[in-house]
């Protein structure tokens, strides 16, 4: 059964995320329609990259995913089918693209150019345009029927981790806040490692509140389980499964967690001071 997913920042308050199932299943009754999410903050890309990168390859290849965020149709902005790491990509050309797959080189580019209303009176682009596309290649058709293959698309660069040298201190920054108030930053276990390898000691800082070590996974910091309650709201910092550095409460929540607790937002910068 062919599969599409469906991510957004419409929220699930207004008529738009059934709109979109409705129009795909009018074109495919047959397609299985898989929601990502639809809580995205509005045109949001860093957070719909993180999310992105993180789902879509659970899925099948050849899964198709209709990517509904900054996607406001205007006749000077191309909307894009990507096709990248044997799955279908559906978006506007708003630079989320290299922001998702910033390691990897996609396999082919099209701008679509199918649809009878390509004009001003496109009133909703991922009904009008995305459902169309994604129905056409659930049901085998050729992408090459459905746009024209150009050579790349616009590319945005989230902010990266840098060494101050003459401080011995390598500075990133919040980059995504989940569910549970757990900041995720744009520091990579890789880049922590090789910064590691010339001193002996570190120290984590984020907003005057020190770390001195990094756990393995997120129930490290309890060390005696029969004690396990005596830990809830206690923080720590580990490399999460992207293999980034997360800053954590234990059992928080997203009104008690590491966001919450220490005044995180996405942007703040969070300090490793070597030794």
């Amino acid at each position: 059964m062919p599969i599409i997913t469906l991510t957004s920042d419409y929220g699930n308050l207004d008529h738009r995320v059934s709109a979109i199932k409705g129009s795909i299943l009018q074109l495919n009754p047959d397609a299985r329609i898989i929601d990502i999410t639809h809580e995205i903050g509005a045109y949001n890309l860093i957070q719909t990259a993180y999310i992105l990168r993180n789902a879509y390859a659970h899925f099948p290849k050849e899964s198709v995913h209709i990517v509904s965020v900054d996607s406001f149709f205007h006749k000077d902005r191309k909307n894009l089918l990507v096709k990248m790491d044997g799955h279908y990509f559906i978006t506007a050309d708003n630079g989320l693209m290299s922001l998702t797959f910033f390691d990897q080189k996609p396999e082919a580019i099209y701008e679509i150019t199918i649809n009878n209303r390509f004009d001003d009176e496109v009133k909703f682009a991922s009904v009008d345009i995305f459902v169309p596309v994604a129905a056409h290649l659930t049901k085998g058709g050729l992408p090459e029927l459905i746009g024209r293959k150009i050579k790349q698309y616009k590319c945005t660069t989230f902010a990266k981790p840098y060494f101050n040298e003459p401080e011995k201190m390598l500075i990133g920054e919040v980059m995504y806040i989940d569910n549970f108030g757990n900041c995720v930053t744009n520091i990579s276990k890789l880049i922590f490692d090789k910064t590691m390898v010339n001193f002996n000691n570190f120290e984590i800082n984020i907003r005057n509140i020190l770390l001195k070590n990094i756990n393995r996974k997120y129930t490290d910091i309890v060390t005696d389980w029969e004690k396990e309650n005596e830990y809830h709201g206690k923080a720590s910092a580990l490399f999460n499964g992207q293999d980034l550095l997360e800053i954590t409460i234990y059992k928080g929540t997203k009104n008690n967690g590491a966001n919450s607790l220490f005044g995180l937002k996405v942007g703040d910068k969070v300090y490793i001071q070597f030794e």
